[in-house]
């Protein structure tokens, strides 16, 4: 399913300083994955940035097996933003039952976030994740970078994923 860019709706100036984010993003090269208790692998993943005019960016994350191309991870939510502040949220449903609040800032181009609250379904998988932090930033020539850290129960906060994008539309 796509998340096109609405070239209908005006841009709520709320968001307006998050307008870099806007469209698709593909990565250019496999991201890498680890994490003490898995093996290491590589995967592939979409970003869809859009809006319709409210005062928030709608998102989806769609990640793949870099060889299988089987789907793996996926997240759809919305990003807000503090008026009159750098402050910004990030609402996030993931499809392994996880549901997120991640709060941060943004400087510039670039995100730095960290969780603050987390909810999962009732009969989700342990262990279970504890703490998940995010970085995003535009980098020069245009490619966008995304970090994801995450802890679960008797891990410590670890670099989990590492992504390079390029802006596809």
């Amino acid at each position: 399913m796509s998340c096109p860019f609405n070239h209908s709706a005006e841009l709520n100036p709320a968001v307006l300083p998050l307008d870099w984010l806007l469209g698709t993003w593909q990565s250019d090269e496999p991201g890498e994955g680890s994490f003490p208790s898995i093996t290491p692998f590589r995967y592939t993943e979409t970003l869809h940035f859009s809006h319709v005019g409210q005062p928030v960016i709608n998102f989806m994350f769609n990640a793949f097996h870099a060889e299988s191309k089987k789907p793996l991870h996926r997240e759809c939510g919305f990003i807000r933003l503090q008026p009159g502040t750098n402050r910004v949220a990030f609402i996030i449903a993931q499809n392994s039952g996880l549901v997120e609040i991640e709060e941060g800032e943004l400087t510039g181009q670039q995100l730095t976030l960290h969780s603050t609250s987390l909810a999962r379904t009732s009969f989700a998988k342990q262990p279970y994740v504890q703490q998940i932090s995010r970085h995003i930033q535009l980098k020069p020539g245009g490619r966008l970078e995304q970090t994801i850290s995450m802890a679960l129960e008797g891990q410590p906060l670890t670099q989990h994923l590492h992504i390079t994008y390029r802006r596809t539309d």
